[in-house]
């Protein structure tokens, strides 16, 4: 529950806010958000199995999205930073998709 809560001030807060991100940064933050997306929907799937850990969710969080920019941070030094951003959402996607369909089996035993 807090969760949700923290999510929804944070959203609130970037409402009235609008913080600006540096131009250096942008590319930096679609990547950012999947990862943190990725990171909600295996902790969403883990509560539903009844293996959820704080500390276990607090790394994968910090660790998706410090992973994730890396990646697509060594990308932009190759020179390939569109196609290692696209390897990442796509990666990360897969695994989101997988644990929504993980969820949806939970809720509604289909």
């Amino acid at each position: 529950m807090i969760a949700v809560i923290g999510l929804i001030v944070g959203v609130v807060a970037g409402f009235v806010l609008q913080p600006e991100v540096p131009v250096y940064l942008q590319p930096y933050l679609p990547i950012a958000v999947v990862a943190a997306l990725d990171a909600l929907f295996g902790a969403l799937r883990a509560k539903l199995d009844g293996l959820f850990d704080e500390k276990v969710f607090l790394v994968s969080f910090a660790s998706n999205v410090v992973v994730a920019a890396l990646i697509v941070f060594l990308g932009d030094q190759l020179g390939v930073g569109a196609q290692m951003s696209t390897g990442v959402v796509v990666v990360l996607g897969i695994r989101i998709f997988s644990n929504a369909a993980a969820i949806r089996r939970h809720l509604f035993k289909a």
